[in-house]
């Protein structure tokens, strides 16, 4: 089975206030043991904000480190699932559930293996 990664897209700031974060928290948790029981569950993760990320660039013999994100922007990527499913649509489906918990923009894109 092909393996998709659901990449979660979240604004930046401070996350909601609890009463509104949990009863979502909540519902995602349901979603994940409802991946888990399909057997479409690889596993899943979430990020410390942007401003952690170190980012490494090799160019012209050299290793340039900077602090923060690659990008700036408004929003950044919060979190990620990974499941396996037989096809896109299937993957998509999986999809269409994470957005209708989370409120959140999801990214479906398939996972590459090759030459990592």
């Amino acid at each position: 089975m092909q393996q998709y990664m659901l990449t979660i897209y979240q604004p930046d700031g401070d996350p909601p206030p609890p009463e509104v974060l949990d009863p979502i928290m909540r519902e995602l948790d349901t979603l994940n043991q409802e991946i888990r029981d399909a057997g479409a569950w690889v596993f899943a993760g979430g990020l410390h904000p942007p401003g952690t990320a170190t980012v490494l660039h090799h160019k012209d013999g050299d290793t340039l480190v900077t602090d923060g994100p690659f990008v700036e922007g408004k929003e950044h990527i919060g979190g990620f699932t990974v499941i396996q499913a037989p096809d896109l649509d299937a993957a998509l489906e999986w999809g269409r559930k994470l957005t209708k918990v989370l409120g959140l923009p999801i990214e479906v894109r398939p996972m590459y293996w090759g030459h990592c």
